[in-house]
């Protein structure tokens, strides 16, 4: 089968992929080409009674709890259509800054609904690319023949809709999936069309070998990224310092800094440095790490001539100098590695302590070949079938998604047993921590939006709409 685009876009209760849902999924399959493929798809997603939207993303979207449930689909019968027909063989799944939210948000949706997360993507010649960080890279290397945008602040910025407006594109539907989609498609022509030789560069390079053969070559190469200023085209050039311990990814060094002030620190002192930290004048460790399996905008140093080390306010002199410096520093990347090491086991601490609830444990290690074979059934078994299906599995986690699947997918064929615990598994996640709870959090927040005095009557009829909803789906209490 010839390989095709899949360019896709989802829509969102929220903005954390762990317990927010996909309201509205999206997509067009074009060739290789760009050009259509078949008719678009557009569904929405049943969103389930124990979840409250965020209400500044449904003012986002305009889409309400209420319309998917009258016209969505479950998760699992919108899995079945997909696996089915969206997800082919030979699909190259694309998107706008898809790695990062969309996939992950399509991650936690196949784990819920035991499937595995992570096939839908690699599977029978399948992969993914993202067009934001092709975006990037062509403004900070080669942006000849395209208009680029300035955020309100005077900062470069490539947001999709500053991106279509000032390029004229066809965008008159922001936030509604179908026309980010279509949006997406136009602007990916408009790159290709103007600067094919790093589209093409950067279509092929986004394979996982081909991005670990560049960053573990020994030589310096560019990199971009949204971790990167926007002042410098979030773009720059870094070393590989050492493969990461436990990822398939490598620890890089950006070679904008000097790293002198870095050389004598103690690994404690590393890993505090290497810190997010909101005051932008404190001097952070300059080391990133690169996953091979992310798509990054990575590519070898020639291709960084005289206008672009301009753009990027990156000459190659100081490249050279930091990378001199950095090649001597006996000792740096042992501390480094052993800095990693005391910030891992801090967030490691930091999950067993937040991340008590099934829904959000997709990333505590891949299920086994029994496992998988057992979520197989579960996928195809009557709702009446399901809970004798329970005792097979042996990863805990899959245990304790099934009464929530079964509650979630098929509400009516609950027991008078299984629709008490799923009401007691409401007034514990919706309600628990009282005035600190999930409800309390959602209410408030529709309080301080109402109170505005700029709405439009749409904002306010979606502010009343998800009124109503929180209200109608509160459990009660005892």
């Amino acid at each position: 089968m010839a390989a095709s685009f899949l360019f896709y876009d989802l829509e969102t209760s929220g903005f954390h992929p762990r317990e927010a849902r996909i309201m509205q999924f999206a997509a067009q399959r074009t060739d290789m080409n760009l050009q259509p493929i078949g008719e678009p798809y557009n569904y929405l997603i049943k969103i389930t009674d124990d979840v409250l939207p965020d209400p500044d993303a449904v003012l986002l979207t305009g889409i309400t709890p209420q319309a998917t449930i009258a016209e969505g689909l479950t998760e699992a019968e919108f899995l079945k259509v997909f696996t089915d027909e969206i997800a082919t063989p030979d699909t190259i799944f694309v998107g706008f800054n898809s790695v990062r939210f969309d996939d992950e948000f399509m991650r936690f949706l196949h784990y819920r609904n035991y499937y595995d997360a992570y096939e839908w993507q690699w599977q029978d010649g399948r992969s993914r690319w993202d067009i934001l960080d092709v975006v990037r890279m062509t403004r900070a290397l080669r942006p000849d023949g395209i208009k680029w945008p300035y955020d309100s602040s005077g900062k470069p910025a490539c947001k999709l809709t500053l991106m279509t407006a000032i390029n004229g594109l066809d965008h008159t539907q922001a936030h509604d999936a179908l026309n980010d989609v279509e949006a997406t498609i136009a602007l990916s022509r408009l790159l290709r069309d103007k600067q094919p030789k790093l589209f093409e560069y950067l279509l092929h390079a986004r394979d996982k070998k081909a991005v670990e053969t560049l960053v573990t070559a020994g030589a310096p190469f560019v990199y971009t990224s949204g971790k990167y200023a926007s002042e410098h085209e979030k773009t720059t050039v870094v070393s590989t310092l050492a493969e990461h311990p436990t990822n398939q990814a490598v620890l890089v060094y950006d070679l904008r800094h000097d790293p002198t002030p870095f050389i004598g620190m103690s690994p404690a002192d590393l890993a505090e440095a290497w810190k997010y930290h909101k005051d932008e004048t404190v001097r952070r460790l300059p080391v990133k790490t690169l996953k091979y399996n992310r798509c990054p905008a990575v590519a070898p140093l020639s291709v960084l001539d005289a206008a672009s080390q301009q753009r990027v306010h990156l000459p190659v002199s100081v490249i050279k100098a930091n990378l001199q410096k950095l090649q001597v520093a006996d000792g740096f990347i042992d501390n480094v590695l052993a800095a990693l090491k005391l910030l891992d086991k801090h967030q490691q601490e930091s999950l067993l302590q937040d991340e008590t609830d099934v829904d959000a444990r997709l990333y505590e290690g891949f299920f086994g070949n029994n496992d998988k074979k057992q979520m197989s059934k579960i996928r195809t078994a009557t709702p009446q079938a399901l809970q004798d299906l329970s005792a097979n599995f042996q990863d805990d986690r899959l245990k304790s998604l099934l009464p929530l699947y079964k509650a979630r997918n098929y509400p009516k064929s609950l027991s008078d047993e299984e629709r008490d615990a799923w009401e007691l598994f409401r007034q514990r996640k919706l309600l628990g921590g009282k005035t600190n709870s999930r409800a309390a959090h959602y209410f408030e927040r529709l309080a301080q939006l109402s109170a505005q005095t700029n709405l439009t009557a749409n904002q306010r009829y979606l502010l009343e709409e998800l009124q109503l909803y929180g209200q109608s789906i509160l459990p009660l209490q005892d």
